[in-house]
């Protein structure tokens, strides 16, 4: 059966929506509470929900901008539920997320990021390409500077932030990560497993993951 897919101004997410986005999360090692589903509704632009047979499986915050004049996607806390259509999930609510990112940006390359916190939540990227950082690769400048530019619209401090591993440090309290868990998470590359070995997830550590779609590639993924 196909997911029922929906996208709402924060602005009128309930709190009976907001305990359902509560349990989605429930078996994650960072739940995430009434209150701080709370202020991410209140931090953040849309809200995109994916149910089955109407039970949520999944939901992201997210926010259509420019940031210094490049189409963004910035995607804040997330969370989909641990079961064996966690992929599906996964692919419907990013198909919304690249349908909006289309309407808002036709025919321009947009930049995707958020925050993870372990390796198999690369998935999250698939569909795209240029995805920083990459294990062996030297950083550029210009790439450092989108690195820093994501991690200040997340809400991180730069004097939490390296710009040339992309780790974001933590400070005890829950990340706002996009919360994802692979089912094949012991088979995701080594190289990206490499990326996650300076993220201390017990202290709250993320590492900031940014990708492109290029304009005809998004016109494909947003279709």
């Amino acid at each position: 059966m196909a997911f029922e897919i929906e996208t709402k101004d924060c602005t009128a997410v309930t709190d009976a929506e907001l305990g359902e986005l509560e349990a989605v999360a429930a078996d994650s090692s960072c739940a995430f509470s009434m209150g701080l589903l709370s202020k991410q509704a209140e931090e953040w632009v849309l809200l995109t929900t994916a149910r089955e047979n109407d039970k949520l499986r999944g939901y992201v915050f997210y926010t259509l901008e420019r940031i210094g004049g490049t189409p963004a996607v910035v995607m804040g806390l997330a969370s989909v539920e641990r079961n064996n259509k966690r992929a599906s999930t996964l692919r419907s609510l990013m198909s919304e997320v690249y349908h909006r990112a289309l309407m808002a940006f036709p025919d321009e390359d947009v930049v995707f990021g958020t925050q993870l916190i372990n390796p198999g939540a690369f998935e999250v990227f698939r569909d795209l390409e240029q995805e920083l950082p990459k294990y062996g690769h030297k950083v550029s400048g210009e790439e450092r500077a989108w690195g820093t530019r994501f991690a200040k619209r997340l809400g991180v401090s730069s004097l939490a932030y390296d710009d040339r591993t992309f780790v974001a440090l933590g400070d005890g309290s829950t990340p706002r990560i996009f919360d994802y868990e692979s089912a094949k998470e012991d088979k995701v590359s080594k190289d990206v497993q490499e990326l996650f070995k300076a993220v201390q997830v017990e202290n709250g550590d993320t590492l900031i993951v940014l990708a492109w779609a290029m304009a005809e590639r998004l016109e494909k993924l947003g279709r």
